[in-house]
């Protein structure tokens, strides 16, 4: 069984924010298991595919999932290397305020009709930032609530995120593609090479990407490497090091994709996110 370590970053009479650790060892589906409160997780580090009944969902930096309360699910890890979130437990009253009601299910309680949806940089980001702030403990409750409250606003707003789309063939197709790209975030693929690790043709292989994510798959693959040194950035100093280690041909390409992306360059990032 993989080893499994839940830290509690933030709890107060609204909401509950856990830092969730899993070595990922068992590469097979796990017994089921089901959340006792709806939970929105933010993965950070690593992928695991999340199963519910005949339907799976990839879980990356990319995407918020939704563990609706008793819905049975099952995960397995395709990759070495395990995932770390960050899971919220909202309160009931709140989560009904803030989810698009097109969302949800009708009737009693928050029940999510997907399980799960992008998420954009900006997104990224606060996950980020909570969790080294909360890490270090330089965040007071209040800012703390703030932030994740806006973290969850951003997640479910119509502008900065998309649901799934096409068909059950086609996503399956683009999750492929997603473990492949999540393998080895440094390899600077071609779409020749992720066509024939696939089996599919590089242009409809693009095409299917783009409908099922609603990004091109290279933009796909450079949140991926951003949110990667969003992880990172607390713990190595040599930036030139960190950009080489994901991908990137140069220090200035890393820190123009980062700020374009983040608002602010990787130095910056990392004074904010660190005790003064």
């Amino acid at each position: 069984m993989s080893s499994f370590t839940s830290q509690v970053l933030l709890s107060t009479e609204t909401l509950t924010l856990r830092d969730v650790h899993c070595s990922g060892t068992c590469r097979h589906r796990s017994a089921e298991e089901c959340a006792a409160s709806t939970q929105l997780v933010f993965p950070y580090r690593g992928l695991y595919l999340r199963h519910v009944a005949s339907d799976q969902t990839v879980a990356d930096a990319n995407h918020v999932l939704f563990f609706n309360a008793q819905q049975g699910y099952q995960v397995s890890h395709p990759l070495d290397g395990g995932d770390a979130c960050l899971s919220l437990d909202v309160s009931p009253a709140l989560l009904a305020e803030l989810a698009p009601t097109a969302w949800v299910h009708a009737g009693e309680g928050t029940v999510f009709r997907a399980q799960s949806q992008r998420i954009d940089a900006r997104a990224q980001a606060l996950v980020a930032l909570l969790r080294h702030s909360l890490d270090h403990g330089d965040i007071e409750p209040l800012e703390a609530e703030a932030l994740t409250l806006t973290l969850v606003c951003r997640s479910l707003g119509p502008r900065t995120s998309r649901a799934p789309t096409s068909t059950h063939a086609r996503r399956r197709l683009a999750d492929r593609v997603k473990m492949l790209l999540a393998s080895d975030l440094s390899r600077r693929w071609t779409l020749a090479e992720i066509g024939a690790e696939i089996g599919s043709s590089p242009v409809y292989l693009t095409q299917v990407f783009k409908q099922v994510e609603g990004v091109p798959l290279y933009r796909y693959q450079l949140q991926l490497r951003l949110a990667r040194a969003l992880d990172l950035l607390g713990k190595v100093e040599d930036l030139s090091a960190l950009a080489a280690e994901l991908g990137f041909s140069s220090h200035s390409h890393f820190a123009n994709a980062f700020r374009q992306a983040y608002g602010r360059s990787p130095t910056e990032f990392r004074q904010a996110s660190r005790p003064a």
